[in-house]
């Protein structure tokens, strides 16, 4: 992967390696780890015989007279009939591995490919590639877009005239595959599919992208197609598996990459202790910026990753403050999220490319494969979460043979520290493995109602690797499907693919209206999911740093109207969520406690939201949200000790309350790296389990009990205190993360207990038990100390558990 990093002087002419030693020299004691990537030489190998003469000639006008080795050995696997994965680091030319047999077989055979990536920015980015070679060789081969943009009276033309249709795996699953019928034309002649970014289809969403890719190849079959697919990637660790996994079928791999590359300096930065007693460090975002103006001023062009769409608002303010406080000049700081309307996505892309942005700020939008030009220094604000994703933000530099530079600077989040306080986990470990369940019951079910309605089942038919017909037993008892003999058809009127989404929990975007001044603009779109949060009344919300203030938000018909406004403060949502046990699957009960595994019903509010300062982050006030609770069953495992246990544990309920707190934090951050899951598609509550209270961290990270309503339970009220830890899959019905959870459940345990005591605070801290602020000497207990207690009583029933 690289070496240790051998020191450069400062003396040097690259712009890149002075910087990086400038940083070495000024801030060596926040550095904890090293790495140089060297530059590598290409590899080539000659065109291929029988290539078409126009695309020959395509090639060679824009300057590819020979391809990398691995662009001809993904050549000669495909136009062998094989399914390919192509795994080769950012910018190695991987578009042309399926763009050249694709395009060769559009132009000799008239054949037609599917697209799918993850993005409509990439999907646009590959038709511009596309058209760049038809243009260049005449060569005739007409590829168009189609997605929820694609205007209703361009389909016909699209679904009719396209030999390459480009799209994502959300309209393959509601907007083609439903309708087919009038896809026949192109089904009949589809030789290749191609699914770019590969990756990125892991956890539930790569679950639900399989099952999109079993009712494809169903499709395909009724036409009489059986195309060959071309799959490519970053660096994960099982990229054959993961790709068997998606497309049902054996993938011969490619791994060696042919494509030169330029050095690449990473360090590893801990951002420093600004309060020792409370081991409180500098946020992560203080030192990203740091780093970013010293790139800048330096004349090198840099990204800005950051963990959430309100982190890119805040960072491109700080920025904008710096470089673009003349409104004369071009602005040269730009934010790039979800969210923005694809004009303004489309427009900061153009901009890239041109180099006429020095810098960029971007969510994980701008991690995937959009061609966004050279830049020379990238900056992750805290650990992504993943090796393999670290290494995909990281390749964004250095593209096109430069020279670059890395730099992740730690949150105080427990794996952050992990990561920066054992360099060598990171530096000397493989990318991890993507896992997918496309036979989880749930999500497995949904797809086969959406099969069902696409084509009738017949006996013996099986959709992956189960057999189905207890399946559709079930469906046609809930009166979906009607058996005639060996045939199900399917019987409502209802449309199902509709109702299923591939990535979040519920349907219906939000658009946020401009109405300063009595005007009616749309300036962004804002997910269900994320709406309770971002779009209250009262909520700041950041477009390029510019802030705006919601002053109305109409639920049902899905729009917030906000106006122009100056305030020098941003704002934060709070939430909390109540869970009751609603059946109990399994479990263990020991001496001092035990566990379970069951279905529970969630309730989540956000009551209110906090108004921050910028630069100072002090919270200034409060205000009041009202909005629909969102409620869901879904599946936990949860973790209670025996009331004896408890009492004999701690000596007060407060110092309970703080050690269960402190104990799910850390619980949550290990559980979701065990169970190989996205952090998000995990939750984490504390409470009694009836729903009665649940608690929070109020002022100073003390705990608090709560009613639903936020309002504050005398501790020493008559209710039963008996806390209970719930880590729960963050979906309607659950994805099937809690059963590997509670399975695993002493090594999850362990691993916390293992994580809290290796800390180097004092009483606690955000890197271990959550963001504690007030000391042992304010409480008079050590609120780390309870959150081992409990661990360790926890542990003591479990046969399994290693040596404290």
């Amino acid at each position: 992967m690289g070496t240790p990093a051998e020191r450069i002087p400062e003396t040097t002419e690259d712009p890149v390696r002075r910087l990086a030693a400038r940083l070495r020299r000024r801030y060596r004691d926040r550095i904890t780890g090293e790495l140089v990537v060297p530059a590598r030489e290409g590899r080539y190998e000659p065109l291929p015989d029988g290539l078409e003469p126009k695309l020959r000639e395509a090639l060679t006008s824009r300057g590819v007279s020979r391809l990398y080795s691995h662009q001809r050995a993904a050549w000669d696997s495909v136009r062998a009939g094989r399914h390919t994965v192509i795994v080769t680091p950012t910018a190695s030319g991987k578009t042309l591995c399926y763009n050249l047999p694709v395009l060769q077989d559009a132009l000799t055979e008239r054949s037609k490919a599917l697209y799918l990536f993850p993005t409509k920015a990439l999907s646009q980015d590959q038709v511009a590639e596309l058209m760049e070679l038809n243009e260049a060789g005449g060569l005739g081969v007409r590829a168009y877009t189609f997605d929820g943009d694609t205007p209703g009276d361009a389909r016909k033309a699209v679904r009719t005239r396209g030999d390459i249709i480009v799209t994502n795996p959300d309209m393959l699953h509601q907007g083609v595959l439903p309708h087919h019928t009038k896809w026949a034309q192109f089904f009949e002649g589809l030789k290749y599919v191609v699914i770019d970014e590969m990756h990125t289809y892991r956890g539930v969403f790569g679950s639900h992208v399989a099952n999109v890719m079993r009712r494809l190849r169903r499709v395909c079959r009724f036409y009489g197609a059986d195309p060959v697919f071309i799959l490519s990637s970053a660096t994960i660790a099982n990229p054959a598996e993961l790709a068997a996994g998606l497309v049902g079928g054996e993938v011969s791999p490619i791994t060696e990459s042919g494509a030169p590359a330029g050095e690449k300096q990473l360090l590893l930065w801990n951002p420093p202790v600004i309060n020792a007693d409370l081991g409180i460090r500098a946020s992560a975002r203080s030192q990203a910026t740091r780093i970013a103006r010293m790139a800048v001023r330096g004349g090198l062009k840099t990204i800005l990753f950051a963990r959430s769409r309100l982190m890119v608002e805040v960072l491109t303010k700080y920025l904008k403050d710096v470089f673009d406080n003349d409104p004369r000049r071009p602005a040269r700081v730009s934010a790039y999220r979800g969210g923005y309307l694809p004009t303004e996505r489309r427009g900061t892309e153009r901009a890239l490319r041109a180099g006429e942005v020095d810098c960029v700020i971007s969510t994980s939008a701008l991690e995937l494969g959009v061609d966004i030009g050279s830049l020379d220094v990238c900056v992750l604000t805290g650990y992504p979460g993943t090796i393999a994703t670290t290494w995909q933000r990281l390749g964004r530099a250095g593209r096109r043979n430069r020279p670059a530079l890395g730099v992740l600077v730690a949150s105080s989040e427990p794996l952050d520290q992990y990561i920066i306080r054992n360099p060598e986990f990171f530096l000397g470990a493989s990318p991890e493995s993507a896992r997918i369940d496309p036979d989880q019951l749930l999500i497995l079910l949904d797809h086969v109602r959406c099969a069902a309605f696409e084509l009738p089942f017949q006996a013996g038919e099986r959709f992956g690797g189960e057999p189905l017909e207890e399946l559709l037993d079930y469906l046609e008892q809930q009166g979906v499907l009607h058996r005639e003999q060996d045939t199900w058809h399917w019987t409502e009127d209802s449309y199902p693919a509709n109702s299923v989404s591939l990535r979040s929990v519920a349907e219906g975007n939000f658009v946020v209206v401009d109405a300063t001044d009595g005007g009616k603009r749309i300036i962004a779109e804002v997910d269900y999911a994320s709406a309770p949060e971002t779009i209250y009344e009262g909520a700041i919300y950041l477009v390029q740093s510019a802030p705006y203030q919601v002053e109305h938000l109409d639920w049902e018909g899905r729009k917030a109207y906000v106006r122009q406004t100056r305030a020098d403060y941003y704002t934060d949502a709070i939430d909390y969520t109540r869970l009751r046990i609603l059946e109990r699957f399994e479990g263990q009960s020991g001496r001092e406690a035990e566990a379970a595994r069951g279905e529970v019903h969630l309730v989540r509010r956000i009551p209110g939201y906090k108004k921050i300062r910028y630069y100072t982050h002090e919270n200034i006030g409060y205000g009041h949200i009202d909005l629909p609770d969102q409620e869901m069953h879904t599946t936990a495992v949860w973790w209670q000790l025996h009331p004896e246990a408890l009492a004999a544990a701690f000596p007060s309920r407060q110092q309970a309350l703080d050690g269960f707190l402190g104990a799910a934090y850390a619980l949550h951050h290990v559980a979701a790296m065990r169970v190989m899951s996205e952090p998000q598609d995990l939750g984490r509550a504390v409470g009694d389990g009836d729903a009665r209270w649940f608690a929070t961290a109020g002022p100073g990270g003390r705990g608090q009990l709560r009613t639903l309503d936020g309002g504050e339970l005398d501790p020493d009220a008559e209710a039963r205190f008996r806390p209970a830890v719930f880590l729960y899959d963050n979906y309607p019905g659950g994805v099937g993360l809690s059963a590997p959870l509670y399975d695993r459940r002493a090594l999850v345990l362990q691993d916390a207990r293992d994580l809290v005591a290796a800390c180097g605070c004092e009483a606690g801290c955000p890197a271990c038990v959550g963001p504690i602020l007030a000391g042992e000497g304010q409480r008079g207990f050590s609120p780390r100390q309870a959150a081992l207690t409990v661990l360790d009583r926890l542990l003591a029933d479990e046969p399994s558990r290693r040596p404290a």
